[in-house]
């Protein structure tokens, strides 16, 4: 299970990476971050509601705690938070979070962004996010990390959410709540409409560089 969390790690760097440079960076970071927090709201109440059995049986899970005191909740979120809820960070007590796959929904949003942001001369960093995204997934069943389920339900999600929100920003039309506009029955429109009420549209894939200097050149 190690290698998909080093996928993980290598997807956040590469994107990342591709939003400081944007030119748009601020849009782009705002977006990536309320659709991962989107994403992750529905994988809690999923995780609450459904808990399944350990898919492998050689992963070690500590005994469950009875003593659930304010201190010891802390340090098992700070745990968490520092993490990532990676093994490889060796964060071993995250047993039962099955549906659905963080990795999964880590892995596909890494490649949507590269080939929604990047330009096509990046195109072997597009192939190389693919490429990863789908091994990715495809060593989570192969390890016995994960259920099947979890992977696809990561994916559908993960896809969905991105390609939503990516459609209702793009259209104009779709930014007005109407009787006709379905999208808008989403209970997050509130949000996403006060998120981009001063973005006219699809953001064009320009590049600089974050820092303040008007001397450092701009990327083409």
């Amino acid at each position: 299970m190690r290698l998909p969390d080093v996928l993980v790690m290598i997807t956040l760097v590469l994107g990342g990476s591709l939003i400081l440079l944007h030119q748009h960076r601020w849009i782009l970071a705002r977006r990536v971050f309320f659709i991962l927090g989107v994403l992750y709201l529905m994988r809690s109440v999923t995780m609450y509601v459904t808990v399944l059995p350990v898919a492998n049986r050689t992963v070690y899970c500590a005994p469950k705690s009875n003593v659930t005191t304010v201190p010891v909740l802390a340090h098992r979120v700070w745990e968490l938070l520092v993490g990532g809820g990676m093994q490889i960070s060796g964060m071993k007590k995250s047993c039962g979070d099955y549906i659905y796959s963080g990795h999964t929904v880590m892995l596909v949003i890494g490649m949507l962004i590269y080939k929604e942001y990047s330009p096509q001369r990046l195109w072997p960093l597009q192939w190389l996010t693919w490429a990863m995204a789908w091994g990715g997934m495809g060593i989570l069943l192969l390890a016995r990390g994960h259920y099947t389920i979890d992977v696809l339900i990561g994916y559908y999600a993960a896809t969905r959410m991105f390609w939503t929100y990516h459609s209702l920003s793009s259209n104009p039309r779709l930014k007005t709540k109407s009787s006709h506009n379905y999208h808008s029955e989403v209970w997050w429109y509130r949000i996403f409409q006060f998120f981009e009420a001063n973005v006219g549209g699809p953001l064009p894939n320009r590049y600089s560089f974050p820092v303040p200097f008007r001397s450092m050149p701009k990327l083409p």
